[in-house]
C-alpha cells in the first residue's frame, strides 16, 4: 500500500507546478533569488536608461525630490521617496537576510563547523581581500571611508548569473555560493553596524533595544504571532532611526528574535495527519473520480494544521521572500543605479581613487580572497571541497561573487555623501559589476580539460 501510495503521489507530482516540487529551503530561495536577479536588473537597465535620458529631470524629482510624510503630530515621519525606500522598504531586505542567517546557522548550510568551514572561509577571504586592496589604493584620502563597499556580494545577481548557466554549474556549487553570499552578508552587516554609523541617541537605542528584548521575551514564553512581532519591529524601527544607527539594521534584530521553533508536538501532529488520512480515504469522489467537497474540507484542514505548526521564522521568511525579491529590491535599484553617465563623467570616474579601489575590490579582490582562503580552509583540512566542484568553479564563484550592486550601492550611500562622488562611486560598482559577471560566467562555461 505504502508503495502505490508513493508512485501515486509521484504521478500527482509531475503535474505541479516547478515551485511545488523544491524539496528543501535553500533549493527554493535560490530560485526565488534566481528570478529576483533578473528582475532586478531590469530595475537597473531602466534606471540607468531613465537617468540618461531626456527625461532624466523626472528621474530625481521622484525619486529625491518627492516628500512623503507617514504619522500623525510629532510622531510624523517626512522624507524623499528614496529615503523611504531605502529606509523602510530595505529594512525588509535586512529583515528577510536575518531570517535567512539564522536558519542557516541554525538549521542550514551553516550549522554544523565542517559545513560553514569553507563557506566561512571564503566569505571572510572575499571581505578582508577587497578591503585591503580599496584601502591601499584611497590610503591618506578621504575617500578611505568607502572601505567597506567591495566588500558586498549581491546574492540575487549572483544566482541569477548561475541560473542562466544552468547544468553547467553542478548543485553543490550552487549551494556553496548561496551559503558563501549569506555568510558575506553577515559581515556586511557588521561592517554597517561598526563602521557606518557615526552619531548615537543613546536614549532612543535602549528603547529599540527594550523593544527586542521584549519580542525575544515573548518568544521564549510561547507568542508564535506574526502580527505580534511585525508592531514591535516597526517600533524598533521608528526608534532605531532616531539613535542614528541606519534604520535598516532594525530588521536583523527583529530577525535575531523570530522563534524558529513551531507550535505543537511531533506525536500530536502526525496522529492528526493520519487521522486526517482515514477521513479523506472514507470520502466516495465524484463521477468524474475529481475532489468533492467532503475531500477539501479535509485537505483545508490539513493545511491549517500545517500552518499552526509551521514556525513563525519560516512562515515570515517565505511571507517576505516574493515581495523582496520582486518588489523591494527592484524598487531599490529603480531608485539607485540611475546615475547620469556622460562622457566627461566616466573619464573622471576612471582616474577616480575611490572608482579604482571598488572596481580592483570587487573584480580582483573578490576571487582571489575567496579561492585562497578556500585553499587555506582545505589544506589545512578544516574544509572539504563540496562533491563534484573544482577549484576553477570556486574561481567562476568568486567571480559572480564580484557582483556587488545592492549591497554595495546601499553601503555606498552610506559611505559618501557629496553627490558627485556618489555617482562615480555607483558607476564603479556597475561596472565592476558587470565585469564580474562576465568574467565568473566565461570561467564556469569554460570546459575541463580532458585527461591524459
Amino acid at each position: 500500500m505504502a508503495g502505490r501510495g508513493v508512485e501515486k503521489f509521484e504521478e500527482l507530482r509531475k503535474d505541479a507546478a516547478p515551485s511545488d516540487t523544491v524539496l528543501s529551503p535553500i533549493h527554493r530561495f535560490m530560485r526565488l533569488e534566481a528570478a529576483g536577479g533578473i528582475v532586478v536588473l531590469g530595475a537597473a537597465i531602466v534606471a540607468l536608461v531613465w537617468a540618461n535620458s531626456a527625461w532624466s529631470a523626472g528621474y530625481l524629482s521622484l525619486f529625491q525630490d518627492t516628500q512623503v510624510r507617514v504619522g500623525v503630530g510629532a510622531w510624523g515621519l517626512e522624507k524623499a521617496l528614496i529615503l523611504w525606500i531605502n529606509d523602510l522598504l530595505m529594512a525588509l531586505f535586512f529583515l528577510l537576510v536575518g531570517l535567512e542567517v539564522k536558519r542557516e546557522i541554525l538549521r542550514g548550510e551553516l550549522s554544523s563547523p565542517r559545513k560553514a568551514a569553507l563557506p566561512l572561509a571564503a566569505a571572510i577571504g572575499g571581505m578582508v581581500v577587497p578591503a585591503a586592496l580599496y584601502a591601499a589604493i584611497n590610503l591618506g584620502h578621504d575617500s578611505i571611508r568607502g572601505w567597506g563597499v567591495p566588500m558586498a556580494t549581491d546574492i540575487a545577481f549572483a544566482l541569477g548569473v548561475v541560473a542562466l548557466l544552468g547544468s553547467r554549474v553542478p548543485l553543490a556549487a550552487r549551494v556553496f555560493l548561496a551559503s558563501l553570499a549569506i555568510a558575506d552578508d553577515l559581515g556586511a552587516l557588521l561592517v554597517i553596524a561598526l563602521f557606518y554609523t557615526e552619531k548615537i541617541d543613546a536614549s532612543s537605542l535602549a528603547i529599540a533595544s527594550g523593544v527586542v528584548l521584549v519580542a525575544g521575551v515573548a518568544g521564549r514564553l510561547g507568542v508564535r504571532s506574526l502580527l505580534f512581532f511585525l508592531v514591535a519591529g516597526l517600533i524598533c524601527w521608528y526608534f532605531v532611526l532616531k539613535s542614528g544607527v541606519h534604520a535598516t539594521l532594525a530588521g536583523v534584530a527583529l530577525a535575531a528574535v523570530i522563534p524558529i521553533r513551531g507550535r505543537g508536538r511531533a506525536e500530536a501532529f502526525g496522529a492528526y495527519l493520519r487521522d486526517a488520512a482515514d477521513r479523506y480515504d472514507r470520502q466516495a469522489p465524484d463521477a468524474r473520480g475529481e475532489l468533492t467537497s467532503n475531500h477539501q474540507s479535509v485537505v483545508l484542514g490539513v493545511d491549517d494544521a500545517c500552518v499552526a505548526v509551521e514556525s513563525p521564522l519560516r512562515r515570515l521568511e517565505h511571507a517576505l521572500l516574493h515581495w523582496v525579491s520582486f518588489l523591494v529590491v527592484p524598487l531599490f535599484a529603480l531608485a539607485n543605479a540611475g546615475v547620469p553617465a556622460p562622457l566627461a563623467e566616466l573619464g573622471a570616474a576612471a582616474s577616480d581613487r575611490a572608482v579604482l579601489g571598488i572596481v580592483a575590490g570587487l573584480v580582483i579582490g573578490k576571487p582571489l580572497g575567496i579561492l585562497a582562503l578556500s585553499f587555506v580552509a582545505v589544506k589545512l583540512g578544516l574544509a572539504a571541497l563540496p562533491d563534484g566542484v573544482s577549484w576553477r568553479q570556486i574561481l567562476g564563484l568568486g567571480c559572480l561573487a564580484g557582483i556587488g550592486f545592492t549591497m554595495a550601492l546601499f553601503i555606498a550611500g552610506l559611505a559618501f555623501t557629496d553627490p558627485s562622488e556618489l555617482d562615480r562611486a555607483k558607476l564603479g560598482i556597475l561596472v565592476a559589476s558587470v565585469i564580474s559577471g562576465v568574467a565568473g560566467a566565461l570561467i564556469l562555461l569554460t570546459p575541463r580539460r580532458a585527461q591524459t
